[in-house]
């Protein structure tokens, strides 16, 4: 580690719009001021009543956006830690945990109501007006929508911003144009047809050069850089090839909290059984290498699916534990800055097993027809929302939206972006209600739809 770490500290800490809040006796450091502002966000209290995987309501005691963003934050501080202190000479790089915790908890804050089901809805009825998807409204919500400014959103630190950016290229750098032809009627969209660009939105641009200004030429054309996924063949995008460490670490936090707790989730309801397990993840992992990990692997599924609950607890706590723990630092040479250079990757084996878990969720959780039909029910819902506010926005939409609608629409600078913003902001619960006062036959009370939002 070079002595350049702490005077680069000081170009992370800046914020786009200059502050001078001279408050009585506070020594928070400017980590600690953007964990406050996100937890005390209208965006991240609207998690609680967003579909994480399981709909909202049908249930009372599994996980929201919410609840997934706060166990993300808890395993995000848990690898820092751990890293730190197999680490000791990136302590200064990793001196903050008010930092990962921030990144960690307003990961999630874009998501639109109806999980995948409303992001690509979203992303068909933004298609010619440069797409929607989840993470770049996270950043937009974090640097412009969020009214603690007038306009420059929470006004973030720098560092945390870039944290944020899960794929920090923009959208028309990404996308690869299939000509497709339109859907005749919304009631016959596949998600499958309309994956959204996994980037930024290039309505944000002067936003993402700021952020990425305190980076060198070559460092900045190097992170943006993009390729063919080599993950998924059906997948027709560019995705970006680089994250900075704080992303490294929130990523794989929430790909632990996603894996083991939404199996948890799955396994409480009856979803996934135990020979589901055992042909699913214990056939498919018999190969590894890791010891320890075979041998958990081998037996933690008598915990797993035992009716004593504090048993399935320690065995969930094991599998979190073991993630955890098997994390190290990859170096990058490529790079000069240090947050580039450095990245957090997990063990051979233990990152098969967490793919592994995650394909079991995926295979009988989220393709569930039951979870699909109420994806479905957002797709339409959300596209219809679309559709009649973009017919008539002056006469539709909230008047503070309006008046964004016409500010943009005056400039020139694509009005549909901010229908796209009132309505992923929305939850599940006030996006299904404003839907039944446009279309249903039942009205709702106009009053009780404004107070909502």
């Amino acid at each position: 580690m070079s002595d350049t770490t702490t005077q680069q500290d000081n170009i992370w800490h800046q914020r786009l719009l200059g502050e001078d809040k001279q408050r009585r006796n506070d020594h928070r450091s400017p980590f600690q001021r953007d964990r406050a502002r996100i937890l005390h966000s209208a965006a991240f209290r609207r998690l609680q009543a967003k579909t994480q995987v399981l709909g909202v309501g049908m249930n009372d005691f599994y996980r929201t956006r919410l609840t997934h963003s706060l166990e993300v934050s808890q395993i995000g501080t848990g690898i820092t830690a751990q890293l730190r202190r197999k680490y000791p000479e990136f302590k200064p790089l990793l001196n903050s945990m008010s930092l990962i915790e921030s990144i960690c908890l307003a990961h999630d804050i874009g998501h639109p109501p109806f999980g995948h089901g409303g992001e690509v809805a979203l992303n068909y009825m933004m298609r010619h007006h440069g797409g929607f998807e989840g993470n770049g409204q996270t950043f937009r919500i974090l640097s412009r929508l969020e009214p603690y400014t007038p306009s420059w959103g929470m006004n973030l630190t720098r560092r945390t911003l870039l944290g944020i950016m899960k794929y920090p290229a923009m959208h028309s750098q990404l996308f690869i144009n299939l000509n497709k032809p339109d859907i005749a009627n919304h009631r016959q969209l596949k998600p499958s047809d309309w994956p959204p660009v996994k980037g930024l939105f290039d309505d944000d641009q002067p936003i993402i050069d700021w952020v990425l200004s305190a980076l060198s030429d070559n460092d900045r054309q190097l992170f943006i850089s993009s390729e063919q996924s080599q993950v998924n063949a059906n997948y027709p995008h560019l995705k970006t090839r680089f994250k900075s460490l704080d992303c490294s670490i929130m990523e794989l936090a929430d790909d632990i909290a996603y894996a083991v707790h939404d199996l948890e989730d799955a396994i409480v309801m009856g979803i996934v059984n135990q020979r589901q397990w055992q042909h699913d993840v214990v056939e498919q992992l018999h190969s590894i290498n890791d010891l320890w990990l075979k041998s958990e692997i081998a037996n933690i599924g008598e915990k797993l699916f035992s009716h004593e609950h504090h048993l399935r607890k320690d065995a969930i706590g094991t599998l979190v534990n073991g993630f955890v723990t098997a994390i190290s630092i990859k170096t990058n040479d490529d790079f000069e800055a240090e947050l580039l250079k450095y990245n957090a990757k997990l063990q051979a084996d233990f990152a098969l097993t967490l793919h592994v878990l995650k394909q079991l969720v995926f295979k009988y959780v989220i393709r569930k027809p039951e979870i699909q039909m109420l994806e479905y029910k957002g797709q339409q819902i959300i596209m219809e929302l679309f559709e009649a506010f973009a017919s008539d926005p002056e006469r539709l939409l909230p008047l503070n939206t309006r008046e964004r609608w016409l500010a943009a629409n005056a400039e020139n600078s694509n009005p549909m972006r901010v229908i796209a913003d009132y309505i992923s902001g929305m939850t599940d619960g006030f996006a299904g209600r404003l839907h039944q006062q446009l279309f249903g036959s039942k009205t709702a009370g106009i009053l009780e739809l404004s107070s909502e939002q």
